[in-house]
């Protein structure tokens, strides 16, 4: 089923554009990215839903932009997130606003609805083409897959140029430097692929999905174990019991696990995961603090590596 929209990204019930006129600095409770010591009224202002955009639009647009990343703590559940009357303001003043789309951060949306906003809207799901597989579901983590990481990075930088047409060419070419930057990545993917293809490992959530399905890596999770965590549902006894014994019937080389949302089922996963000698590689929804996305996800690719290589 679809993430809940209580499980996701939601807005505060009763927010409305009447209260603006107390609401403090937009930066508040977010992160807000520039070149410090120059005019930010000069920028072009971006929004981003994430710090994971936020540090992508950042790259692209150099000194040129000044980025406000609304849910930027990596202690924080991005699926409990509650925007308020800070974020409205925030967004009513973007020239540029990104989101990832596919139901993950809904608000986004619903609060540009509410307002009187022009900005121009990058969503991630939309410019990566992915959609749900006959079937299934829509897997809308596509910031773990690197090519449509890369368009979204040409779309940044299209909507910057449009905003700042005297900047485009600079744009552009860092556009272009940054997709070069993903492409180590995807030949560490490759190179996983050509040594672990086929071999089975676990999650907790669908986040990391799109990055071990690209290592040839085969999800062994039952469906509904799953599901039912991203959703924020118990998980039946019979169904964690089939998950646990993925850990002590040997059948998977590692623990994929959103260390983010993790909750009571998830831990005795890992506990189960611990107890058998393997490996869990933890993952997280949003940037850990003191990386970009370009390290943070060379971690993330090194650490899966290195716990199918034991």
């Amino acid at each position: 089923m679809p993430s809940s929209p209580s499980r996701h990204l939601a807005l505060i019930a009763g927010a409305s554009l009447a209260l603006l006129a107390g609401c403090g600095s937009s930066d508040s409770g977010s992160d807000k990215k520039g070149s410090s010591g120059s005019d930010s009224s000069s920028k072009i202002t971006v929004v981003a839903s994430t710090n994971v955009y936020g540090d992508i639009a950042d790259r692209i647009g150099g000194g040129k932009v000044d980025v406000t990343s609304i849910i930027n703590d990596p202690d924080q559940d991005p699926h409990s997130y509650e925007a308020d009357t800070r974020t409205q303001l925030a967004l009513s003043k973007a020239k540029v606003v990104i989101e990832n789309g596919g139901g993950y951060d809904d608000f986004i949306d619903r609060m540009l609805k509410s307002g009187d906003n022009s900005a121009e809207v990058i969503n991630a799901v939309k410019v990566s083409g992915k959609t749900a597989p006959k079937g299934g579901e829509l897997n809308e983590h596509v910031w773990y897959d690197f090519p449509s990481v890369a368009k979204v990075a040409d779309r940044i930088a299209a909507a910057l140029g449009k905003a700042a047409p005297d900047d485009a060419a600079t744009f552009t070419k860092n556009a272009e430097a940054f997709k070069e930057k993903l492409k180590p990545l995807q030949a560490k993917e490759t190179e996983i692929k050509k040594k672990h293809g086929g071999e089975g490992v676990a999650i907790t959530e669908p986040v990391p999905l799109y990055l071990t399905e690209a290592s040839g890596l085969v999800n062994k999770t039952p469906e509904e174990f799953s599901e039912a965590i991203e959703e924020g549902d118990d998980v039946s006894p019979k169904i964690l019991q089939d998950t646990l014994a993925l850990f002590t019937d040997k059948r998977v080389k590692a623990l994929v696990y959103n260390e983010q949302t993790s909750g009571a089922q998830t831990k005795k996963v890992e506990g189960a995961a611990k107890d058998a000698g393997i490996p869990v590689v933890p993952v997280t929804e949003t940037l850990p603090k003191g990386k970009d996305y370009l390290a943070w996800m060379t971690a993330n690719v090194d650490a899966l590596a290195g716990a199918l290589d034991k």
